[in-house]
């Protein structure tokens, strides 16, 4: 990382401000929106607000480990980018350029199958890889796809299963953006519709690579996925960006750790904007959190640097927040440092950075 962006990007929230200036208002609607009111939105937020810590003290924390392993690859964070589509409209190099940041940091990325260029140029930057499709054809179809990833090393292949349905996502509607891929996800979703645990069980009795089912948002469905063998349960809620008046992914979270009961591994996304966000995260069970929106500033922020600088950011905290709560690694934490109390912010996107007052 240069010296002059280190010192101008001091908080995360300084590259929010970034992000905010350079992005036209569609590109900028469609990566901070959700569905219909968007309370879902608000829920994420709400339910990593409403999560309180219990420090202990006089531990010696003189030497923390932050870093990682989930699907048995090491990273520097238990941190991956979430599958975005068309980051191109973004930053200029779409996915790639979230490959390049990921691999400069030392994290995953997980490619959307909606994003350019594509699963075979992305795969260039970035060795920590895993690649999420949206059923657009038939079994041929989806099969290519699954060759492809594996051989172009993608470690795991992931299903997104929350949306049977494209929601209805105002701010897009009433800006009038039209995202690049909307027409080919119209002619596609009569096969995303009529995605079921059939096609779980045809990739699992066809395939070696590690299955990961995207979009699990209630213990049911979770015990269902393990039943199934896949390799991890992805709690979300797509953003908040499908199915409005749900549940924040951290609120689901622990009936979910519950339900898999270390069958597999139970990664999550959905809100995530802070440190202190991933630390309650880990603390409930979940072994990866996925994030979304942050990568999307950093990138719009400062391209490559500034998304490398978004994730130096997020490890300070994290580090810090670890050795005020008196743990030296994720595996010290538990339910047990974790508290309810009530929110202080008002629930939504930004309630992450109350600096910035009202940012809209």
């Amino acid at each position: 990382m240069n010296a002059p962006l280190a010192e101008e990007f001091l908080t995360l929230q300084e590259i929010y401000q970034a992000a905010r200036r350079n992005l036209s208002p569609g590109p900028w609607a469609y990566l901070m929106g959700g569905a219909e009111t968007e309370t879902t939105v608000r829920r994420n937020r709400q339910a990593l607000d409403e999560i309180a810590f219990r420090p202990r003290v006089l531990r010696d924390v003189s030497r923390i480990n932050s870093e990682a392993t989930f699907l048995g690859q090491r990273a520097r964070l238990p941190v991956m980018l979430a599958p975005i589509g068309g980051l191109e409209s973004i930053v200029e190099g779409g996915a790639a350029s979230a490959a390049r940041a990921a691999a400069q940091f030392g994290v995953p990325q997980m490619l959307s199958s909606v994003c350019k260029p594509g699963l075979e140029d992305t795969a260039k930057a970035n060795a920590l890889r895993f690649f999420q499709l949206y059923v657009r054809g038939d079994t041929a179809w989806v099969d290519d796809y699954v060759r492809r990833a594996r051989d172009h090393g993608y470690r795991a292949f992931c299903y997104t299963v929350d949306v049977a349905m494209y929601s209805r996502r105002e701010r897009d509607l009433v800006g009038r953006f039209v995202k690049p891929w909307r027409a080919d996800a119209a002619a596609g979703a009569k096969f995303q519709s009529a995605l079921s645990w059939d096609e779980v069980k045809r990739f699992k009795d066809n395939y070696d690579l590690p299955l990961i089912i995207k979009g699990i948002a209630t213990a049911e469905d979770a015990e269902i996925a393990v039943q199934h063998g896949v390799e991890v349960v992805y709690v979300s809620n797509h953003g908040g960006r499908q199915l409005d008046h749900g549940l924040g992914s951290v609120a689901v979270l622990p009936q979910v750790v519950k339900a898999v009961a270390g069958r597999a591994e139970v990664w999550v996304d959905g809100g995530f904007m802070r440190g202190t966000d991933v630390v309650k995260a880990i603390a409930l069970g979940a072994k990866a959190v996925g994030i979304g929106r942050l990568c999307g500033l950093g990138l719009a922020a400062a391209g490559v640097p500034g998304l490398v600088r978004t994730l130096q950011i997020l490890e300070d905290e994290i580090r810090i927040c670890l050795g005020l709560l008196g743990v030296t690694s994720y595996a010290e934490l538990t339910a047990q440092h974790l508290a309810a109390a009530p929110a202080v912010q008002e629930p939504g996107t930004f309630s992450a950075f109350p600096l910035l007052g009202n940012p809209g």
